[in-house]
């Protein structure tokens, strides 16, 4: 019974891979060309969400926990780079102000 499971969630796994292909190229698209800096910001911050999903997913295919570091590490990285465009954004805008 547990392997009919496991066959199952590692078949369900491979194919949400597959569908956030989707969403994926989407979000890269709006953040090579968003109009603004905000949306290329909201972009990136999808596309790390994503990357995360899709490495905690190979993990459950593939069965290795490596990925599950690797999804942290995107997580992290994500943030960081989230924060500081953010504060770039911030900046420019009180250049502008000025």
């Amino acid at each position: 019974m547990i392997e009919f499971f496991d066959g199952f969630l590692s078949t369900f796994a491979a194919i949400l891979i597959a569908v956030l292909m989707v969403p994926l190229t989407l979000a890269a698209v709006r953040m090579m060309t968003g109009p603004g800096y905000a949306d290329r910001f909201v972009a990136l911050d999808m596309l790390t969400g994503i990357a995360v999903a899709i490495a905690a997913l190979t993990m459950i295919v593939t069965g290795r926990r490596e990925f599950l570091d690797i999804a942290f590490g995107i997580a992290l990285i994500g943030f960081l780079a989230t924060c500081s465009l953010s504060a770039l954004l911030e900046k420019k805008q009180k250049e502008e102000d000025q």
